[in-house]
């Protein structure tokens, strides 16, 4: 008894402490896109890290050298991010062909995301999450589309409304998501 006792106790050991094992493995084959953020000038300001995780994409930003206050941040449907206006980017992505805005009953579109506030000092660091897209290739949602898609900042914030950009203004910092 004594020994199925200790095998009982051995085996739920060893399967708690292998458990976060697995999900750190998961973490690091978890598919990772890292995209540099540039200014209206061809300046690196910062990166944004996309990482697919289940059905969910995070986002992990950190820049600086921005405007404080809120702006808008949007996923556009070109990789390209010619300066200084960036509009070479195009239009939001949004493959579902809805309008834009969070708030908006007819939409939203799978690249818009909530707004992000920087700081007095320019900068900011955060994290967002969306089910609407993915990196898995191959998919009307993917952000790995043939040519890419882009990471926008804008000028102000979006108020989740207003088609087809939610007046958040210019665009002021772009990366290539490819």
């Amino acid at each position: 008894m004594k020994k199925i006792s200790l095998l009982i106790c051995l085996l739920f050991t060893m399967s708690i402490s292998l458990a976060p094992v697995a999900s750190a493995k998961e973490e690091l084959g978890a598919p990772t896109v890292t995209v540099p953020i540039k200014n209206g000038k061809g300046e690196q300001i910062g990166t944004a890290r996309f990482t697919q995780r289940s059905e969910k994409v995070y986002i992990a930003l950190e820049a600086e050298k921005l405007p404080p206050g809120k702006h808008g941040i949007h996923i556009h449907n070109v990789g390209l991010c010619e300066a200084p206006d960036f509009k070479s980017a195009e239009g939001h992505f949004n493959p579902g062909h809805k309008e834009h805005g969070f708030n908006n009953p007819k939409g939203f579109h799978d690249g818009d995301l909530p707004n992000i506030e920087v700081g007095a000092d320019g900068k900011v660091k955060t994290e967002m999450v969306t089910s609407a897209v993915t990196l898995e290739q191959a998919k009307k949602n993917s952000l790995l589309k043939e040519g890419g898609t882009s990471l926008i900042i804008h000028a102000g914030p979006d108020d989740y409304v207003t088609d087809p950009s939610g007046n958040s203004g210019d665009r002021i910092a772009c990366g290539v998501i490819k």
